[in-house]
């Protein structure tokens, strides 16, 4: 039977009724995607093409500090070492280490930031490749995988691991992480009020309602997506997580690029897609990503005991059905669009 199409993306736009102040918008490129930033202005107004300049001068510092592509960024350096005693390291890279580390342990290992051997073998890193590797090399790549061998210092900064052919990929939470440093570089600078989007993570600063909707195409040919739900974030991250614009297929099977460090394989399961709300996206990016590789029950579960306002979206059949948690309600609207 064919598998539907679909893909996933978050499209935010300014909603409140409140204030007539229309959004001044900036946008560019940077940590492999696109960026946008919506901000009202301060009574003491700014320059954008001066603010522009500043937000993609912090990005361009952030890529520096977590890229696994520029073989001369600090993670790559970190990866590439062999030494096991502490490595002094930004204090960036260190927050986001130690957040990485508690989630690996709240969820038992299904988040785990040194998968990457793994995220390398299957091809979606620096390489890509049209075959899945063979079980034993992704025996050997698994070993080198435990999220127990890195561990994180905030105060001096420093990580360590305890093997030293360890190697760390934070994918799956810096690019959130840098949306919330953007909207803590715009509070700084008098912003009260903005929308910061990095791919699909996304983070509102300030009491307005800004919307964003969670969508997929019809069917092939179809000019427009269709929205399955709208949100109204208030101070709130937003992230999503699915297997639907990164993946190979090898003989009638989908590999998506999100691997579940537990198989050492790309997830797969019946889920599509999640999508994670939180009050910092650093976690949100990071809930998205656990809860799709927890998949459509077990992520489920977990999402409901821990209370996080998250949408599962799950094939059936040729379509989809949508599993909120409890918590999905206090920020969707009524209707769901």
């Amino acid at each position: 039977m064919k598998r539907p199409w679909v893909f996933f993306f978050v499209l935010g736009f300014f909603v409140s009724p409140l204030l007539a102040a229309e959004p001044v918008v900036l946008s560019g490129r940077a940590m492999g995607t696109t960026w946008t930033v919506k901000f009202i202005q301060p009574v003491s107004p700014l320059n954008p093409v001066t603010l522009h300049a500043r937000i993609s001068e912090k990005l361009e510092q952030l890529e520096q500090q977590f890229s696994t592509y520029r073989p001369t960024s600090e993670l790559s350096r970190f990866n590439a070492t062999p030494r096991t005693e502490w490595v002094t390291v930004s204090p960036e890279i260190a927050r986001v280490a130690a957040a990485a580390q508690a989630l690996s342990q709240r969820t038992g290992g299904a988040f785990d930031v040194t998968v990457s051997p793994l995220v390398q073998l299957w091809g979606f890193g620096t390489q890509r490749r049209a075959s899945p590797p063979s079980a034993q090399e992704i025996a050997l790549a698994q070993a080198l995988v435990d999220w127990r061998r890195l561990e994180a210092r905030l105060s001096p900064p420093a990580l360590r691991k305890t093997r030293p052919d360890l190697s760390v990929d934070f994918s799956s939470i810096a690019k959130g992480f840098a949306v919330d440093e953007i909207g803590e570089r715009l509070r700084a600078l008098g912003v009260d009020e903005c929308w910061v989007q990095i791919g699909g993570d996304i983070k509102t600063v300030g009491a307005r309602g800004w919307r964003a909707g969670i969508a997929w195409p019809g069917a092939p040919g179809t000019q427009s997506p269709a929205t399955v739900q709208v949100l109204e974030l208030v101070g709130r991250a937003l992230s999503t997580s699915g297997d639907a614009n990164n993946f190979f297929q090898y003989e009638g099977r989908r590999y998506g690029h999100i691997i579940d460090p537990r198989t050492g394989e790309p997830v797969h399961s019946e889920l599509a897609a999640v999508s994670a709300v939180d009050t910092t996206c650093a976690t949100s990016s990071a809930l998205a990503t656990t809860l799709f590789v927890l998949g459509a029950e077990q992520g489920f579960t977990f999402a409901v005991r821990e209370r996080i306002a998250a949408l599962f979206i799950v094939r059936a059949g040729e379509g989809f059905v949508l599993k909120p948690t409890p918590e999905w309600s206090q920020v969707s609207l009524p209707g769901g669009r």
